[in-house]
């Protein structure tokens, strides 16, 4: 296992890429004026591609070169599906199926075909137009924040011109639990912290987010933080060594080699238990006379409930619950309240369990207690993963939309909106394996590899009769999701290689502008995005009660977007003007918050009851040892999403993707040393010849990666948010030994 994050392997990394034969082409690719295609705190635009929304050179990461070396793969070679049956395609993993190269022609698999074969784009619009004329419940859209604000914003329009609400969304599956909680609270659903903010804060409270691997770019934020004085508090149930130190590239003599601490406290709670956890740091501050009485007489709703929750629930349930002692929550709480400025940001460790949105309403709690909302250099900040997840939200690719929106988009439209509750991604999968699904449209994403229960989710896919994926590259998707009469997958531009301009908008709400590029491939058929679902709009719904026709032209677009999005008036002139913004009303430096009377609205949160199951639930062979842990899903730091580049993962001392990392006295309660070959097996089926590696990780939590964990559970569903509670697993590891049976919450 490394020693720290980041570091030397981060420049070899770099090095390799650069002097393969690509490594011109990746080079003028990184200097591109487009937004990284990686987080949602990634660099680029007008400002250059190595440069931030705050003038900050150097910052481009090992994720963002990742993503740009797969986009400039050379085309798929025709015998790649000509000679390969869909069973074979099968056979691939996450990596092979990437590597395979860029789409460069339309495919179809059709019901009495074992093969992908190309089609002219003429067929794919009449296949495309004659499954959308079924009943608009029946048709259905997912979508991925790969793809840009225009194509989202005419995807949502098609949609809801057809009536139809189905617009499921990759964010359903990660932040769905965050736009819930902020809305409930706050009356607003992104973050409230800029870039600009953040640079201002004393202290970040850092909670289930492994930022060294997913968003490389937000620890160099957190170095400086430290060096001017700063605090950072993480709360993770596994010792990220990244979390702990780490080498940045942009800062090659204080930090590259020696590496820099990062956590001053180090939280390692159980998994699900954030909110027991930030119970006590409110019933720390309280005891500490660390809060801020008159902010929330002034800015806050029910408070009292808050303060008398904390307050009435005693320390051993606390202990108890999150598995953290009281000194550690005292002393976490005494670096916040003592803090004049504090920022809390979460990624899916916090969101992906079954009471997620009451994870996100109790860290609220805890910022409203210190007068830690609607000021410099304080608030909420939600990491978002995909570069534009938070773009597609805003263009209204959601099934909850906004008031304000809907008005609009009737007006546009000239109708009323479908009022029907539309499918999320959970109940989109549901709805399939139900038969009412009869069309579904894929803009990018990996509905299949996405999902838990992987069996469930091609069975599902299955009873669709048309889907649609569009997609720069293949994936796993593509051969396991197919339709029960025409499966097409239609070859788009990347981001960079757009012949138009595009915008995204990042984690912290700038809106980025990509200038338009030029593709590498040779005598292809691919096209934009905008193009196609133009294209797509217009066949369907002719010239009526807008031009569907000039869905195509992304300037006419932006002015749509300007006319109906709330805060993107300025999205219409981006283009003449060259001039990037933060969307208005979102970064909040005042305590007045959009809800109906301006303050925050604050609720006790429940502790979370963690049972686990019994051993004997799992239906296990006979004489085997065996303990029951949290498994938590997460991905390795070759890895985005669930587009897997390197089988490795270096700093965790994971050699391949069939590992578990198990606390060293989990493992020896079963008999088990490092390195030994375990099966892992859930309510949906068992990994077998999984290799144990020794983690700092919380006893009674294991951590193996997905998409390919995902086979093998069902995950609860958190009611509220909608969102599968990946990161709180019950799994049983097991070996043909004898012994004891443990069992842990």
């Amino acid at each position: 296992m490394a020693i720290i994050g980041g570091g030397l392997p981060v420049i070899g990394y770099w090095l390799k890429k650069s002097i393969r034969p690509e490594g011109v082409k990746l080079w003028k690719t990184l200097f591109h004026k487009s937004a990284c295609l990686s987080c949602a705190w990634g660099t680029g635009g007008q400002k250059g591609g190595f440069v931030d929304e705050d003038g900050q050179v150097l910052q481009r990461c090992a994720k963002s070169v990742e993503a740009i070396a797969s986009e400039l793969q050379p085309a798929i070679p025709p015998e790649i599906f000509n000679n390969r049956t869909i069973s074979q395609l099968q056979q691939l993993d996450s990596q092979e199926a990437n590597n395979l190269g860029k789409l460069s022609h339309p495919l179809i698999k059709r019901a009495d075909s074992d093969h992908y074969e190309p089609i002219g784009w003429q067929q794919v619009y009449e296949i495309v137009t004659q499954a959308f004329k079924v009943s608009p419940e029946r048709v259905a859209s997912y979508s991925s924040g790969r793809s840009s604000n225009e194509a989202a914003f005419v995807l949502q329009l098609m949609m809801r011109a057809l009536g139809s609400n189905n617009l499921a969304d990759c964010s359903d599956l990660c932040h769905a639990a965050s736009t819930v909680g902020l809305r409930n609270v706050f009356g607003t659903a992104t973050s409230m912290v800029s870039l600009e903010n953040l640079q201002q804060t004393d202290c970040v409270v850092l909670i289930g987010s492994n930022a060294p691997a997913n968003h490389p770019r937000l620890m160099n934020e957190l170095i400086n933080i430290r060096s001017r004085g700063g605090k950072i508090v993480v709360v993770n149930p596994t010792r990220e060594v990244g979390l702990v130190r780490f080498g940045s590239p942009a800062s090659p003599i204080k930090s590259l080699i020696p590496g820099s601490q990062i956590a001053d406290h180090f939280l390692q709670l159980h998994p699900g238990s954030d909110v027991a956890l930030f119970v006590g740091i409110q019933k720390a501050m309280l005891e500490e006379d660390l809060v801020d009485f008159a902010y929330l007489r002034a800015h806050s709703e029910n408070w009292e409930a808050v303060v008398e929750q904390a307050r009435s629930t005693s320390w051993q349930e606390i202990i108890d619950t999150c598995g953290i002692s009281q000194q550690e929550i005292v002393n976490a709480a005494h670096t916040i309240g003592k803090s004049e400025k504090v920022v809390f940001a979460w990624a899916m460790g916090a969101t992906q369990q079954v009471n997620g949105v009451d994870n996100i309403i109790s860290i609220a709690n805890t910022a409203l207690l210190g007068g830690n909302a609607g000021k410099v250099g304080a608030g909420l900040m939600p990491i978002r993963g995909h570069s534009n997840v938070q773009g597609f939200g805003s263009m209204g690719v959601t099934i909850n939309l906004k008031e304000q929106i809907q008005h609009a988009l009737e007006l546009l439209l000239g109708k009323k909106l479908c009022s029907t509750k539309g499918y999320d991604t959970s109940a989109l999968i549901e709805a399939a394996s139900d038969g009412k699904v009869d069309s579904l449209i894929c803009l990018g994403g990996n509905l299949y590899a996405a999902n838990p229960n992987s069996q469930f989710v091609k069975k599902a896919l299955s009873q669709i009769d048309t889907i649609i994926y569009i997609s720069t590259k293949p994936n796993q998707g593509h051969f396991h999701g197919l339709a029960k009469q025409n499966t097409l997958i239609l070859p788009v531009f990347a981001r960079f290689e757009n012949p138009h301009s595009t915008t995204v908008e990042s984690g912290n709400n700038f809106v980025r502008l990509n200038s338009s590029g030029v593709s590498h491939l040779k005598n292809s058929s691919v096209i934009s995005e905008v193009e196609l679902l133009g294209k797509i709009a217009e066949k369907v719904h002719g010239d009526s009660p807008i031009p569907w026709a000039r869905l195509s032209e992304v300037q006419y677009i932006r002015e749509l977007i300007a006319q109906t999005i709330p805060g993107y008036g300025a999205i219409a002139q981006i283009e003449q003007t060259k001039t990037e913004f933060t969307i208005a009303g979102r970064i909040l430096t005042e305590p007045k918050f959009p809800t109906s009377n301006g303050k925050a609205i604050m609720s006790p949160t429940p502790l979370p009851k963690l049972e686990c199951r019994e051993i004997e639930q799992f239906d296990l062979p006979e004489n085997v040892r065996a303990i029951v842990l949290s498994l938590i899903t997460g991905r390795s730091y070759g890895q985005h999403n669930t587009i897997v580049y390197n089988q490795g993962d270096h700093y965790r001392g994971m050699p391949h993707r069939n590992c578990i990392l198990m606390n060293s006295l989990d493992a020896q309660k079963i008999g088990v040393s490092e390195h030994q070959k375990v099966t892992v097996q859930g309510d949906a089926g068992a990994l077998e010849q999984v290799e144990v590696i020794y983690g700092d990780i919380k006893s009674g939590a294991a951590m193996m990666f997905y998409p390919e964990v995902n086979a093998i559970f069902s995950a609860k569903i958190d009611p509220r948010s909608g969102t599968p509670a990946f990161k709180r697993v019950p799994v049983a590891v097991w070996t043909y030994q004898f012994t004891d049976n443990y069992s842990f919450a």
